[in-house]
């Protein structure tokens, strides 16, 4: 791919924050972080519209919290239209991974994700790894379906 060149001018703090997040982010170089994160925000922005998109919601919970289960249960139910299928990968003994693939607008999408994050027992990842609750991760890989009359 082509690669064009641009000149950037920023302010010392913001040039050092970018400086912080190719380190901690482990960026060979400043392009490669500016790339990511204008990458990150087109995603994001394609996110919230109609766009017809599919992706992937993974989910890590404690499969003895027999609460967890049964509200992604109810919440996959009500979106049935957008999940295309599920997985249940067993982790450890006191942790399942759960992948759901998904497709459909991408607001109705992003509704399915809100939801989920709302579980009672919902834990960031970095703090509660650990602990077994439900981890939610909301890697899309995301495309514009070309499907005749869905766009």
């Amino acid at each position: 791919m082509a690669v064009s060149r641009i000149g950037v001018s920023l302010e010392k703090e913001l040039l050092d924050s970018l400086d912080e997040y190719v380190k901690v982010n482990h960026f060979s170089n400043r392009s490669q972080a500016i790339r990511h994160l204008v990458n990150k925000n087109t995603v994001e922005q394609k996110w919230q519209c109609n766009n017809y998109v599919a992706g992937s919601v993974t989910l890590i919970y404690d499969p003895h919290r027999r609460e967890i289960q049964n509200q992604i249960s109810d919440i996959q139910v009500d979106y049935h239209q957008e999940i295309l299928s599920t997985q249940r990968v067993i982790l450890e003994k006191p942790k399942h991974m759960e992948v759901i693939a998904i497709k459909g607008v991408a607001s109705r999408l992003t509704e399915l994700a809100d939801k989920l994050i709302t579980i009672k027992g919902n834990a960031k990842w970095k703090t509660n790894h650990e602990q077994g609750r439900l981890i939610f991760l909301w890697y899309c890989f995301l495309f514009k379906l070309i499907i005749p009359g869905k766009y």
